[in-house]
């Protein structure tokens, strides 16, 4: 079971969820420049191309907002507005450490049901702007959940059957010697692959696609864009973060104390996951729809046999 934090702790959560967002932001622009334009010549190069997304957010924060004939405003505000909570309500059951901000009998439930809101948040902001290639966003995501939703549920599940609970900090406890990524790797990995379809990053990134002009987020413009577009990089975090717990340990390592593991194996998950945009092709849904309900649901079905299996025979 998690330890319990001070108060102020509420308001921090969200402060330092952003700065890894960030920083991971920074990351991917530096990857995105060499890139195109090769190695930097210099670290006051590496800087300016880091500090490309911060001007990108001021230039947003003075743009005007876009507005379309007979459009929701007030359904695609509360879409947008949305996607960073769901984000950041997920991240209340995330340990640093042995530490979290709540650790509720049935955290891993709560985990899964702030992504089912990121759902209906994507889902909003494709339908309030009343424009048929932000609506067509908008329901690509939907179907790219039907897709990664149930081999990512049979994932979690599978670590809570491992721990024989649906407690964040008593799976971390149940890892004290052997991480559930080495005798869970089925499970690890489609986690992993939800995780970069979750924040509609990378090979899952149709929801935001160029052949439908930006999708979703085709109309947005300004604060309203800045918000949309950093609640997904928070999604990103959140999901890298959860794996940490659920599948590599927690805070569990030798040397350095427990906050500083975590930190360092979400850094090396966010790493992988950023890499992933640039190492996987763009995956047509129908194509992923296939592959997960034909391969990746016996998969993480059979993964969850063995789990249980070892479990009854402990």
């Amino acid at each position: 079971m998690s330890e319990a934090v001070p108060p102020w702790a509420v308001v921090i959560l969200p402060i330092a969820l952003v700065s890894v967002a960030v920083v991971t932001v920074g990351f991917d622009a530096v990857l995105s420049a060499a890139a195109v334009r090769g190695r930097p010549g210099s670290l006051r190069e590496l800087g300016f191309r880091a500090a490309a997304p911060l001007r990108e957010v001021l230039r947003l924060l003075v743009q005007p907002s876009r507005r379309t004939t007979a459009a929701d405003t007030a359904l695609g505000r509360i879409g947008v507005v949305l996607v960073p909570v769901a984000a950041v309500l997920a991240g209340a059951v995330l340990p640093l450490g042995f530490r979290s901000l709540s650790d509720p009998t049935v955290g891993i439930v709560w985990f899964n049901a702030m992504e089912a809101l990121a759902w209906a948040a994507v889902w909003l902001t494709g339908w309030g702007p009343n424009s048929a290639l932000s609506l067509i966003g908008g329901y690509r995501f939907l179907a790219q959940g039907l897709a990664y939703e149930l081999p990512h549920m049979f994932a979690i599940t599978t670590a809570a059957l491992g721990a024989e609970s649906l407690q964040v900090g008593e799976v971390v406890a149940a890892q004290d010697g052997l991480w559930f990524a080495v005798w869970m790797p089925v499970a690890f990995f489609v986690y992993l692959l939800s995780a970069m379809a979750m924040s509609f990053w990378g090979p899952f990134g149709h929801p935001l696609g160029r052949d439908a002009a930006g999708g979703a987020a085709m109309e947005l413009s300004g604060v309203d864009r800045l918000v949309f577009l950093g609640g997904r990089w928070l999604l990103m975090v959140v999901t890298a973060g959860v794996s940490v717990p659920l599948f590599l340990g927690g805070g569990h390592g030798p040397l350095l104390p427990a906050w500083a593991w975590t930190l360092v194996k979400t850094a090396l998950v966010l790493a992988a996951l950023v890499a992933g945009r640039r190492l996987l092709p763009t995956l047509r849904m129908e194509r992923y729809t296939e592959f997960a309900w034909l391969v990746l649901v016996p998969a993480t079905l059979l993964q969850a046999l063995v789990v249980a299996v070892v479990v009854l025979n402990r």
